[in-house]
């Protein structure tokens, strides 16, 4: 240790001695200061050696192992499908009459936040009831939420568990009546 005297003062008197310790020495015992030059090391080390990198590829070689390899064979085998996913729309019929269920309220096309759902009917003169006549829903712009869904009072719109929708132009994506009664059609694979 080192002694020195000076302006300072010990227990608040004038003129006493002062006793420093050596800044190095303490800087040693000090194990935050320890800690915090360890980390700005370990910090360095890791840029260096580029620790991210090699622990980020250890992962991707870790699963290249023939063992922990899963593929589906997709279109031979479909894969599960969630229970709750929505996916192609569909009208459903009435089993016994083969009419379509809905009722032309016009209730999906109003809860659709994308507008995307056109009903066309007309009132029948005899039973003056509403007859659906057009129907019309583009996939395209569809980010199947089911809101027309859960809007419909018949339950006559559905949204299936197929997931099949592609097609080569855009107007393949508008379905029409007679498609949406249908359902989709997924193509079937075999060997």
């Amino acid at each position: 240790m080192k002694e020195f005297t000076g302006d300072r003062t010990e227990g608040g008197r004038k003129g006493g001695k002062t006793v420093a310790r050596d800044t190095n020495f303490a800087r040693v015992l000090d194990k935050k200061a320890a800690e915090k030059e360890t980390e700005c090391m370990r910090d360095l080390v890791e840029r260096i050696f580029q620790a991210d990198f090699l622990k980020g590829m250890a992962v991707t070689f870790r699963t290249q192992f023939p063992s922990n390899i899963y593929t589906e064979q997709y279109p031979l085998e479909r894969p599960m499908v969630a229970e709750r996913y929505r996916g192609a729309p569909r009208l459903n019929k009435n089993p016994e009459t083969g009419e379509t269920l809905c009722i032309a309220c016009n209730l999906c096309a109003l809860a659709c936040p994308e507008n995307l759902i056109v009903v066309g009917w007309e009132r029948d003169d005899a039973t003056r009831r509403k007859v659906l006549t057009t129907f019309s829903y583009d996939t395209s712009r569809c980010m199947f939420c089911g809101l027309c869904e859960d809007a419909c009072p018949t339950d006559a719109l559905e949204l299936t568990q197929d997931f099949e929708m592609a097609y080569y132009s855009r107007e393949g994506a508008i379905w029409d009546r007679h498609l949406l009664e249908e359902g989709p059609t997924p193509t079937r694979y075999t060997r």
